[in-house]
């Protein structure tokens, strides 16, 4: 009898999981199916797995200046690499200082960065200042305005840190370590959920930009692949704007399947790096949050 009880909350358990990954999963492949279904049957019936006319339309236009989408793609993918890399180890090393017992101050040095999170000195000055060091038609303006750290991830790493036995420091200093052995050596490599962690979110939010693209930069070689597609997306509700206006002729511009084309090929890359991040994401967050 016992068996059997335990079998059956296993039952429900596989079939909560179960749900709860359907209901995940199927909103992805409600976007993948739109992305190739013709733009009238969108209109005539709404978005459907089971679609009537199936074309390749969306994807066409999002590719029909290949070299131009190659090269957006290839600046996202280096900004994102290159400003995760140093992102991370910014916030590492601030982390190691704030955990450090030995470092005066440390609690208000945290209190300063804390201050960063409820204030800011808003959109001009961040602007003025990007525009005075240089930061505008360049790669540094994808890259500087984003690469300070997030207090929030800080917080979170310093919060590992902080669960780490103050013995091991001590161990490694009377052994002759300095603070930069005691970091990169024995510190940093033990903190290595945390670290993927606040780095997924550092590559998410560095991927995802287009903000600094609008503000920063004009030349078309520098965009980012979510800001070209952000303008193409523009035109082309521009454009089916006209027609439904009667001004400009044609027929339907593939709006609808067009903008779930955009998502497929924009979170591809988030998601296929996830797998390799999540044994140590969930750990590092609840870890990291542990502690205040």
């Amino acid at each position: 009898m016992k068996d059997k009880k335990i079998s059956w909350g296993k039952a429900l358990i596989y079939l909560c999981t179960t749900l709860t990954a359907a209901f995940c999963v199927l909103p992805l492949l409600l976007i993948l199916i739109v992305s190739f279904t013709k733009e009238s049957a969108i209109v005539r019936n709404g978005y459907s797995f089971f679609p009537q006319e199936v074309t390749l339309d969306a994807y066409a236009m999002l590719f029909e200046n290949g070299a131009t989408v190659l090269r957006c793609y290839a600046n996202s993918i280096f900004v994102t690499a290159a400003g995760t890399v140093l992102a991370v180890m910014i916030t590492a090393m601030a982390s190691y200082s704030l955990a450090n017992p030995s470092v005066k101050y440390r609690n208000g040095i945290a209190m300063f960065f804390f201050v960063t999170m409820v204030f800011n000195g808003g959109m001009v000055p961040w602007y003025m200042i990007c525009k005075k060091i240089g930061l505008s038609e360049n790669y540094l303006a994808l890259l500087i305005p984003n690469l300070i750290f997030s207090p929030f991830n800080l917080f979170l790493v310093r919060n590992y840190m902080s669960e780490i036995p103050a013995s091991l420091m001590e161990s490694a200093k009377l052994d002759g370590a300095n603070d930069g052995q005691v970091a990169f050596k024995i510190y940093f490599p033990l903190c290595k959920p945390i670290l993927a962690t606040v780095g997924l979110f550092y590559g998410i939010a560095y991927w995802n930009d287009w903000w600094n693209s609008i503000m920063l930069v004009s030349d078309a070689k520098y965009y980012p692949i979510q800001y070209y597609l952000m303008k193409l997306k523009s035109d082309l509700n521009f454009m089916r704007n006209l027609q439904s206006a009667g001004i400009a002729g044609g027929g339907f511009t593939p709006t609808e399947s067009l903008q779930m084309a955009t998502a497929v090929i924009t979170i591809g890359p988030i998601i296929m790096l996830y797998p390799f991040l999540q044994k140590y994401i969930v750990k590092g967050l609840v870890i990291g949050g542990v502690k205040g």
